[in-house]
């Protein structure tokens, strides 16, 4: 049952956040009553926190995938193979506006340290993989959080010169 609570929150909070995200339209969803639902999970924010963390998983998954089919090289080259993965996790709006909608919800402590482990994570397990130095990742991560803003308002299909500018020439532009 936790599973399909989790499988009914994940395009709902996707779509609203946690802040707009009404517990009883989970319940809905999941075809449970609101009460048996939180006899079964503890919070809406306990629920949230399990759907950020998979989403994070997920995002993970598919690095790591990437990760085990780049060639050897130089640190940049490892990174632009893991980097071109990211084209997936786009393709992918929920476990994309989750982490948006994680981040906007930081200001819940307990939110916070999830999207911190999340982010923590995925830095350790580049550094790890590729050997790139402070810079090189942090590049990576700006461009993925400017990727998922780009992908979420939908900037890559406008031709207007400020999402022209913005989208320039990422990876993901003929992708979707």
């Amino acid at each position: 049952r936790r599973e399909q609570i989790l499988a009914a929150a994940r395009p709902l909070f996707a779509r609203r956040g946690y802040f707009g995200t009404p517990t009883v339209e989970i319940a809905e969803s999941a075809g449970l009553s609101e009460g048996y639902m939180f006899r079964l999970i503890e919070t809406k924010e306990a629920l949230f926190i399990d759907v950020v963390r998979d989403s994070f998983a997920q995002i993970l998954a598919t690095l790591r995938a990437a990760a085990a089919g780049a060639p050897d090289g130089p640190p940049e080259a490892i990174l632009d193979a893991i980097g071109l993965s990211y084209a997936d996790v786009l393709a992918q709006p929920d476990a994309l506006l989750i982490q948006l909608h994680a981040a906007a919800a930081s200001t819940e402590p307990a939110i916070r340290q999830v999207v911190r482990a999340g982010f923590a994570e995925i830095v350790e397990f580049l550094r790890t993989v590729s050997g790139a130095d402070d810079a090189a990742i942090q590049e990576m991560m700006a461009l993925g959080m400017l990727s998922n803003f780009i992908v979420a308002i939908d900037a890559q299909q406008l031709d207007e010169p400020w999402a022209r500018t913005l989208v320039g020439d990422m990876f993901f532009h003929n992708k979707r």
